[in-house]
């Protein structure tokens, strides 16, 4: 019989996809869908099919989790539901069973149901501003080839400026030399403080390095803003910085919020960036690895293109980002999925977020009551992360001790959060030179910032010091 009359090659995937222990939880839709099927609104708190959540769910959700870890780190790596597993593996199913089938017919259609979900969350005008990535590295891949290119094409000058924060990550700070640098252009650092205490710090030094970029004739070319910071995590002003950059003249503005969706408010009317990104697997629940790239509907954008060049090259940036090559596109087609299971939460994904802000910083403030220490930025400069100060009597002297106290914490006392090394100033008394980036998700409880607490209470009690840890 051949594959076309075979009902279990190319029958549609069960109705209800979740693990077989919790099938009385879960139901996702997974019926393919085409570029004329009905928008998901992310601004209502449930879908028709939703039912809350519940504790037990919730447990059930994240039972893979290792139960003896103080797990305070979701912002690395994100978490991924047992039920949004389960419905990625019945994707990575339906390729196998039927690869062309499912190439020709289903790829692409389902692709887009992804991209109309996104487009809804964040508030942008057309689909066609949305393109799926990998994640928040290969969309800044994307935006600074196109500025290496405007540089070697001359319509860029050679001495003109790109400004970046000092705090942006460190794989994005790379990239800019890699691309900027090369093509001639110049790098100019916004050196925000830290502590720090209001959005005025940060748009001061900015509208400085704008300036400076400006000097002997030249132009700002591109911006890239984070919307937060890595580490230290703090949430930056965008939509002020935004606002700054057009009034400057500046050409492109890129932000990068590989924290943005689930962690702050993402909203693209409200920003006005050229170009925005965020992970979908760190704060939305997704597998990795996935992220969305939007670019502002303009002529002046119209030769983005993917770095991976493969057939769909010339089709526009987000057709072109649709097919890479063979691989597994499973994580960018449940994003339908993981938007049902957060919209049975209270408030759907607003809900969600506004829930861990309050959470961290009430853990927050926990902490450094308990270790007479600082939080590293005020609450409203706080996402779902927050920056801890540590005793200054643990010894952090460096990056390479901020590791060690790390891997120290998570061998010893099961406890998983990353830690950063602040250069003390010339003169400071005793200062803070470690602080802890906390985050909370749905399946925190405040037990694991106890054992924080109690782990670094410990530490101090016994007299310990960094410099006790071999390398």
């Amino acid at each position: 019989m051949s594959s076309s009359h075979s009902p279990h090659l190319l029958s549609p995937l069960p109705h209800t996809l979740m693990p077989s222990s919790q099938s009385h939880h879960h139901h996702f839709d997974l019926t393919t869908t085409t570029s004329n099927h009905s928008h998901i609104s992310s601004h209502s708190n449930k879908t028709p099919t939703s039912t809350p959540i519940t504790d037990s769910d919730l447990r059930s959700e994240f039972a893979h989790h290792d139960p003896s870890v103080a797990r305070l780190n979701n912002g690395s790596f994100g978490s991924c539901p047992a039920a949004i597993s389960a419905a990625q593996r019945q994707w990575q199913l339906r390729w196998l069973q039927q690869p062309d089938e499912f190439y020709y017919n289903q790829l692409k259609p389902s692709i887009l149901r992804t991209r109309n979900v996104i487009k809804d969350l964040i508030n942008a005008d057309d689909v066609e501003e949305i393109s799926m990535v990998d994640n928040a590295t290969t969309a800044a891949a994307i935006v600074l080839q196109h500025t290496s290119w405007a540089f070697a094409e001359g319509r860029f000058n050679k001495g003109d400026t790109a400004v970046m924060l000092h705090y942006a990550y460190g794989a994005i700070k790379k990239s800019i030399h890699a691309y900027v640098s090369r093509a001639g252009g110049r790098v100019i650092e916004v050196h925000m403080p830290f502590p720090i205490s209001s959005n005025e710090q940060i748009i001061s030094e900015f509208r400085r390095a704008l300036e400076n970029g400006k000097s002997n004739g030249h132009k700002v070319r591109l911006a890239v803003i984070d919307h937060i910071t890595s580490m230290p995590s703090v949430v930056i002003p965008v939509k002020e910085l935004v606002e700054i950059c057009r009034n400057e003249g500046v050409d492109h503005i890129f932000v990068d919020a590989a924290h943005g969706i689930g962690c702050t408010k993402v909203d693209m009317k409200e920003i006005g960036a050229d170009f925005y990104t965020s992970n979908l697997h760190k704060w939305f629940f997704c597998p990795p690895a996935v992220a969305f790239l939007y670019c502002r509907k303009s002529d002046k954008f119209s030769n983005l293109h993917h770095p991976v060049v493969s057939h769909e090259y010339g089709k526009g940036l987000a057709m072109e980002s649709t097919w890479i090559g063979t691989r597994d596109y499973s994580a960018q087609l449940v994003v339908p999925e993981v938007l049902e299971f957060v919209n049975r939460f209270e408030g759907g994904i607003e809900g969600i977020r506004e829930k861990n802000h309050q959470k961290v910083v009430e853990m927050g403030e926990m902490l450094v009551k308990a270790w007479g220490t600082n939080l590293g930025s005020p609450p409203e400069m706080c996402s779902s992360m927050a920056m801890v100060g540590l005793p200054s009597c643990l010894g952090i002297l460096s990056d390479s001790d901020g590791l060690k106290l790390r891997t120290h914490l998570r061998d010893s006392f099961d406890v998983e959060v990353p830690i950063y090394y602040l250069v003390p100033k010339d003169g400071e008394v005793d200062p803070i030179t470690g602080y802890a980036r906390i985050s909370h998700q749905v399946y925190n409880k405040v037990e694991d910032y106890y054992k924080f607490r109690d782990a670094v209470s410990k530490l101090v009690k016994d007299g310990f010091t960094c410099a006790l840890l071999s390398d």
